[in-house]
């Protein structure tokens, strides 16, 4: 598998002269709460007292799921081809977001069932037309998740080399909560129930139905297994890509911006692989999908929004861009005490 070179972000005495700016801005000292830890910890992934944000990215991987055929969502399967369309003609709820906060969208087909017209624009990543059924066998091959780490980090240095140094990642895949509640209850050993929720919209009788087919698949799957393993029967080719993406990201010192379930759970497989990624995760919400609220709190995470949202496609974390924008600009537009003039009472 590609190797990436992850370095982790501490540096004790690097950390304390950010602490002391921080602490020397005209203000009583902690009392800009979040944004000061924000602004803390992109310091330390950038290595700089005068950090920056630059032509942030939402890369969106989209891919078809054969677990699918089992009816764990209230969606057909068509709706990942047909929205990536929506995508491409600006009218989805991640367009707007994209325009308001001036996020470039990068569109990746990663396994959609479907031939798409990539001459718009869309990027040709495509490992196979959907994965396979993970109740009866796995849903990528090991040659597969390879080469889906290899182009979700192609993706990002390709974003990296048009200057962006802030990027999220959003999915498109229809079935893809389920893939998310099984490395979730995998990955971090709680009970699948916990992990499961109504994804596209399913109703009790429906979660049900979802619980029973993934509770099969899980049995069918029993044992010690390794994290690669797990990330090839249960993953998406989206999701996997998201993991390359996300490892290459913070290889290259870039900011994650981490949006809802699905992409909480990418992060939680690339922490199975390189643990330090998660020093360069800002979690942009907590999301309205059951589970997600436990994932965070097991990754020990403090997302900056709740808003109820579930719609995935990166919306959350895009959402969030102009409080991280906040932590920055603190940094860089505030007066210390010393050059305006003002008593240092503290």
């Amino acid at each position: 598998m590609k190797k990436f070179n992850i370095k982790p972000i501490d540096d004790l005495q690097f950390e304390q002269e950010v602490i002391d700016k921080i602490d020397n801005l005209t203000k009583p000292k902690g009392s800009l709460g979040r944004l000061e830890e924000l602004a803390k910890q992109i310091c330390m992934i950038q290595h700089t007292l005068s950090p920056r944000l630059s032509n942030p990215y939402n890369i969106l991987f989209a891919s078809d799921h054969g677990i699918v055929e089992e009816g764990v969502s209230v969606s057909p399967k068509e709706i990942t081809w047909q929205q990536l369309y929506n995508f491409l003609d600006g009218g989805a709820g991640i367009n707007f977001l994209c325009r308001q906060h001036g996020f470039e969208l990068m569109l990746v087909d990663a396994g959609v069932d479907y031939d798409l017209p990539y001459e718009r624009g869309i990027i040709n990543m495509k490992v196979r037309k959907s994965t396979r059924n993970y109740l009866h066998e796995a849903a990528m091959t090991k040659e597969e998740m390879e080469l889906c780490i290899e182009r979700g980090a192609e993706c990002v240095e390709m974003a990296y080399n048009k200057g962006c140094n802030i990027v999220s990642f959003g999915e498109m895949g229809i079935a893809n909560t389920s893939a998310s509640s099984l490395w979730m209850s995998s990955f971090a050993n709680i009970p699948l129930k916990q992990c499961i929720g109504a994804g596209a919209g399913l109703q009790a009788k429906g979660i049900e139905h979802k619980y029973q087919v993934l509770k099969q698949a899980q049995d069918n799957f029993k044992g010690e297994h390794t994290a690669e393993e797990i990330i090839c029967r249960f993953g998406g080719y989206e999701m996997v890509m998201a993991v390359g993406g996300m490892l290459k990201a913070a290889e290259l010192r870039m900011i994650i911006l981490v949006d809802g379930f699905i992409m909480s759970n990418c992060i939680l497989a690339a922490s199975k692989l390189y643990p330090d990624v998660l020093q360069y995760a800002i979690f942009g919400h907590q999301g309205d999908e059951a589970g997600h609220r436990i994932l965070l709190e097991h990754l020990k995470a403090s997302p900056l929004l709740h808003l109820n949202l579930r719609l995935g496609e990166g919306s959350g974390a895009v959402c969030a861009y102009p409080i991280v924008d906040s932590a920055v600009r603190m940094l860089n537009e505030m007066d210390s005490f010393k050059k305006a003039s003002i008593t240092k009472y503290f």
